[in-house]
């Protein structure tokens, strides 16, 4: 492509029908077939709560349906309460892993070696700014980390309608 074939479009989000759609305990997926990713996330996520317990079966429930079973999850151990070593979902065991690696992320593996990387938004994120972040996550030419994202998106003081909760930390 060259200049003379137009200026460039501006970044596109999500259409507005999915971002009235968007609240917390959404889960946004990209899923691509090839072989080859350029993006660094497949997606985003935004529980309700760092509840274990409460936010991954319905996660891995979502999931399921477009990806198929869900074997393990793999979480950051600093951002959640209390991560048992498995759970039952739907009458299938998943098994959760806890990392200390503060990275702002959710790694799920379907098989034995197929893994997809949703970015977490933290509870409590106000909606425009959790739109905003899930938006960037999954558009197919992001090559930017997840805790990047959502420190350019997510407001770092207390303002108006926004909860002190931090990016996953």
């Amino acid at each position: 492509m060259t200049d003379a074939d137009g200026p460039p479009t501006p970044e596109r989000l999500l259409p507005d029908a999915v971002h009235k759609s968007v609240g917390p305990g959404t889960a946004l997926l990209r899923l691509e077939t090839k072989h080859s990713r350029k993006g660094v996330l497949d997606g985003a996520w935004w529980p309700r709560s760092r509840d274990v317990e409460q936010e991954i079966p319905p996660l891995v429930t979502a999931l399921t349906q477009h990806l198929g079973p869900i074997t393990r999850v793999g979480l950051d151990a600093s951002a959640w309460n209390g991560i048992p070593t498995r759970l039952t979902v739907e009458g299938r065991i998943v098994h959760l892993d806890s990392f200390p690696v503060g990275d702002d992320t959710v790694l799920i593996t379907r098989g034995d070696e197929d893994h997809f990387a949703l970015m977490v938004v933290p509870p409590g994120t106000p909606h425009d700014a959790a739109r905003t972040a899930m938006a960037r996550a999954v558009r197919a030419d992001n090559v930017t980390e997840a805790a990047e994202i959502l420190v350019a998106a997510i407001p770092q003081t207390g303002g108006e309608g926004a909860e002190t909760d931090s990016p996953m930390r």
